[in-house]
């Protein structure tokens, strides 16, 4: 909010004249006028000109209000739109710099209702300060700056009763703001099962599971149900000790006015005057206790996110980052050890010596520490003994985004944004050429299939790539990684979703790509990995062998055990 101070302050300015002149200083002059009309007086010219001083003045003031009214309009619109779109950028960059593992653990349906519930909760809540908690104060404070001067028993009666109506409101809605957060926290589970439930309709569909989960979802609704009427049977509480409220401050003051005009303490003007206040006074409270239950609402809202904004990444960039320096992709493995949060620990003293422009092939069977590998190369895990070093640097020295640039990395199921084909192909080089999109959808044996779609490069290609087969979403993955054209190529089960003439295509592709480059394969599919200049066996996060393919065939050790038990080219 400091960011747009001035249109701040300027929504509040032009908000507070608005409201004294027209809920605060407009009935003192009606009340005068009332005065002046109830005066049975014989100058009637002069009081004729007094009436009509009193009717310019006070289409002077609504003049007032009404040109304050928009400017405050006009500051406001420049306020919230500013600060919101801030607020969505900040969103965004809190949640998106947590690790792989959060995201994991997390609905992403989830996490998208509680960001757009936090930035309509800002907006909330900063119209109910404005226009309610400031209005109210504004107006308490004229009302009472006014009254004090007509008749201090009526002020001191009207502000002690609404200070203990305000009290107890204020006590009751805290109350009520637990309740809002078991509903806001039940809501977000509804929109995560939602979400899951929609990213894997298929499943549903080939399960026959739309029984099962129409009852399952149901269960989520009812709880969900539960709570929301747990917090409205509070509110309309609530609603009930305010009626009673203001029927008591109502009806005491109308009985202490009448009692002193009566005994003509207060002119009939003054009379009026009160009533008006009360009423106002009465409306605001009532329009301010409802929303007190918006604004703490609003806050119930927010904490999900505050709480999120709240953890620290479990990967951290460090708070001096060296510049970075890899040039020919040498990684090394120096007595790495590694455990899973659960304590499971997968690697333990190992070493691995990566030469640049090696081609290096891992194999092994599930469950062996592969895909581990990648993931503490890539910094999605911090290993927890040891070091790798890429080029005799620290990747725990280095931004991840900067570690993560000199690599590019195809994993096994291909990751899409629901986007053109072109923007997905050129997500790693943005200001790549059409020409250059091209030529490596042709090296991917991409730019067949893309030829063929109706709008070809622009086409959509759905949320996760649905609209494309699995091996046409590969060969678009593996295109985005050769524009890339990063030191360091991954490629985890990169080739797994092909057919076998597509696979041969890619593996010529890819041999290309690989020249000078750094290169781990990561397979199951061994036919990938025969033409590496060196293969590692893994298991239990163990190298058991390593050598070509002839030589670990003539070992007549575990790669052979793995090479004898295929079919089809996958291990059983």
């Amino acid at each position: 909010m400091r960011k747009h101070k001035g249109a701040l302050y300027a929504t509040v300015f032009f908000f507070v004249i608005r409201v004294v002149i027209d809920f605060v200083i407009v009935p003192i002059y009606f009340k005068k006028f009332i005065d002046l009309i109830s005066n049975d007086g014989p100058n009637h010219a002069l009081l004729s000109n007094q009436i009509m001083n009193l009717v310019f003045i006070i289409i002077g003031l609504t003049l007032v209000v009404t040109i304050t009214a928009r400017l405050r309009g006009f500051a406001q619109q420049k306020f919230i739109v500013n600060t919101t779109r801030d607020l969505r950028d900040y969103v965004f960059q809190k949640i998106e710099q947590n690790s792989q593992t959060f995201f994991s653990n997390t609905f992403a349906g989830s996490l998208v209702t509680k960001s757009r519930r936090f930035v309509n909760s800002f907006e909330s809540m900063f119209e109910v300060f404005v226009f309610n908690f400031t209005q109210v104060l504004v107006v308490l404070i004229g009302v009472f700056v006014v009254l004090i001067g007509q008749s201090k028993l009526i002020s001191a009666i009207l502000f002690g009763l609404v200070f203990v109506y305000l009290t107890v409101v204020f006590l009751l809605i805290r109350q009520k703001s637990k309740f809002d957060m078991l509903e806001a926290e039940q809501d977000s589970k509804i929109s995560g099962r939602l979400a899951d439930v929609f990213s894997n309709i298929l499943a549903v569909k080939f399960f026959s599971a739309r029984k099962q989960e129409i009852g399952s979802f149901g269960e989520y609704t009812k709880e969900g149900a539960r709570r929301a009427n747990d917090s409205w049977r509070y509110g309309n509480i609530i609603d009930v000790i305010q009626s009673v409220f203001s029927f008591i401050i109502h009806g005491t003051i109308l009985y202490v006015v009448v009692r002193l005009w009566l005994n003509n303490d207060i002119s009939t003007g003054t009379v009026v005057l009160v009533e008006t206040y009360v009423t106002l006074i009465l409306s605001k409270l009532w329009d301010l206790s409802n929303s007190m239950v918006r604004f703490m609402k609003g806050v119930s809202d927010m904490k999900e996110v505050i709480d999120i904004f709240e953890i620290v990444p479990d990967i951290l960039d460090p708070k001096k980052p060296e510049k970075l320096k890899v040039k020919e992709g040498r990684i090394v493995f120096d007595q790495v050890g590694f455990k899973y949060a659960m304590g499971f620990k997968l690697l333990q003293d190992f070493n691995l010596e990566i030469n640049p422009g090696e081609r290096v092939g891992i194999v092994g069977h599930s469950g062996a520490g592969k895909s581990t590998l990648t993931k503490v190369i890539l910094r999605f895990n911090d290993i927890s003994e040891g070091a790798i070093t890429i080029d005799g640097q620290d990747i725990r020295n280095l931004k991840q985004d900067d570690l993560r640039s000199v690599i590019s990395y195809v994993p096994q199921e291909p990751l899409l944004f629901h986007r053109p084909i072109r923007e997905n192909i050129n997500y790693g080089k943005p200001n790549a050429t059409y020409e250059e999109i091209v030529e490596v959808a042709k090296k991917a044996h991409a730019h067949e299939f893309i030829e063929r779609l109706p709008k070809g490069y622009d086409t959509l290609v759905g949320e996760r790539g649905v609209k494309l087969s699995g091996g046409e979403r590969q060969r678009v993955a593996i295109a985005r990684a050769m524009l890339k054209d990063a030191p360091i190529l991954i490629l985890d089960e990169a080739t797994s979703s092909l057919d076998s003439i597509s696979e041969s295509y890619i593996q010529e592709a890819f041999s290309e790509l690989m020249k000078g480059k750094t290169t781990l394969v990561i397979a199951h599919r061994l036919s990938t990995v025969q033409r590496m200049d060196r293969i590692i066996v893994l298991d239990k996060g163990k190298i058991v062998e390593e050598g070509t393919h002839k030589e670990l065939l003539a070992l007549n050790g575990s790669y052979a055990d793995l090479w004898n038990h295929q079919t089809g080219g996958f291990l059983e």
